[in-house]
């Protein structure tokens, strides 16, 4: 129990440290890096100084579970990620992100061939006139569009030029549209995936030659613990829900349940801030629902489909209530299924984050110690207390994700009540 509470204190010392460092570097690293930062220029643009704005712990909290091109470690050490750019007027850019030269909260010192990195995130130069190519820029700035939105800008030479964000299918509806160019880089997310279908590879591999191996002896260690989980969930779930075709449906229920686990869990790990909020995605959570419904879908038989359009024995008025209602339910599981997981696990990172940041409240952003301290004393016991439920939480969204896309698909071929009995 000593050594659980020591791990889970030295997270939570590391977590302090994440965020008092992205703070520390806006409120005072910002003008060493450009020392004329907030110098205004020519036309009345300016670059955006850091250290005038207050500590909002709603923004530091969405800014560190927000997907971006950059995974930084800690502190300026990033791990270098693919940029595969495309734009139609210039064609496909292919090169690391750490030609921008990263610095503080992912803010890069070059521009490349028109790109540029602010926040974390690639823009493009809306501005043809931008030179192509590697050029160093100054800094970054914003300015106030129509309704009020920011629209950001880079400052190259004394001059302003306004920054594109990526294209988004989302036709507006959450802020985003159709832009100049098209990003398909490995983001930190993208990289977070991959490095858990690493793990879960090598894993699986071991505990499979352990059955070799040790054929015939009691499993241990990893190969028990894989086991007791695999007989749970095909006890517990697949069989209860599935009946006899189980075994056909099992390797996708394991595969739901082990991917959203190994990716929840990398989320616990604090010293990679914000890069395991794949799950609190709603793009990852969204194809994940996707491949339920589809296999749902497409493994129902004939009194699956017919209880959904045609309803036999019912009256055709009450058809036509009962059938939109049934049909929507198609629609209704699956949102569901995406919803829940990105609600959980966006909701807990967003929780340990702003208490943390309760230090930096009552401390006024390091300008009063007492108030630090009180804050540390407030913050501590309330994220140990967070990463413990998290870390249930981790398993718990995993096994719900797991259990409803069984039931699911085990409505959808369950036999007819007079073909059940006939069997």
């Amino acid at each position: 129990m000593n050594k659980i509470l020591i791990c889970l204190f030295s997270f939570l010392l590391m977590s302090v440290a994440v965020v008092a460092q992205d703070h520390g570097d806006d409120a005072h690293g910002a003008k060493t890096e450009h020392a004329e930062e907030g110098e205004h220029h020519e036309g009345g643009c300016h670059c955006h100084d850091p250290s005038e704005d207050e500590f909002d712990p709603g923004e530091t909290a969405f800014h560190h579970i927000m997907d971006a091109n950059a995974f930084r470690v800690y502190g300026d050490l990033y791990i270098p990620l693919p940029c595969i750019l495309y734009a139609p007027e210039h064609g496909w850019s292919f090169f690391l992100s750490n030609k921008f030269e990263l610095h503080h909260h992912g803010d890069g010192h070059k521009a490349i061939d028109g790109y540029v990195m602010h926040h974390g995130e690639v823009m493009r130069v809306k501005d043809d006139a931008f030179p192509m190519g590697e050029v160093d820029i100054e800094c970054f700035g914003v300015r106030h569009g129509e309704d009020d939105k920011e629209i950001f800008q880079v400052i190259y030479k004394d001059e302003c030029y306004d920054l594109d964000k990526k294209s988004t299918w989302d036709g507006g509806m959450l802020g985003g549209g159709i832009t100049s160019y098209y990003d398909f880089s490995v983001t930190k997310n993208v990289f977070t995936m991959l490095l858990s279908l690493v793990i879960l590879f090598f894993l699986f591999r071991s505990v499979a030659k352990a059955y070799v191996t040790r054929a015939g002896k009691a499993p241990k260690g990893v190969q028990s613990l894989i086991e007791t989980i695999f007989v749970f969930i095909r006890d517990e779930v697949a069989i209860p829900f599935l009946g006899p075709k189980y075994e056909k449906y099992l390797p996708f229920l394991m595969s739901i349940f082990f991917f959203i686990l190994g990716l929840n869990l990398i989320g616990q790990i604090p010293f990679f801030p914000g890069s395991g909020n794949v799950t609190g995605n709603l793009a990852v959570t969204m194809v994940l629902a996707l491949f339920a419904f589809l296999v749902t879908n497409l493994s129902g038989n004939k009194h699956y489909w017919e209880h959904i359009f045609w309803m036999p024995g019912v009256p055709a008025w009450v058809k036509t209530i009962l059938t939109p209602v049934e049909v929507m339910g198609l629609v209704i599981k699956p949102l569901t299924l995406m919803l829940r997981l990105f609600a959980n696990i966006t909701a807990g990172h967003i929780v340990i984050i702003i208490f943390v940041s309760l230090i930096f409240v009552f401390g006024d952003a390091g300008n009063s110690i007492g108030g630090s301290v009180l804050g540390g004393f407030i913050a501590v016991p309330l994220t140990l207390f967070m990463m413990s439920i998290e870390l249930l939480v981790a398993f718990i969204q995993a096994f719900v994700f797991c259990i409803l896309t069984a039931s699911y698909i085990g409505a959808a071929i369950e036999e007819h009540h007079h073909e059940a009995e006939h069997h």
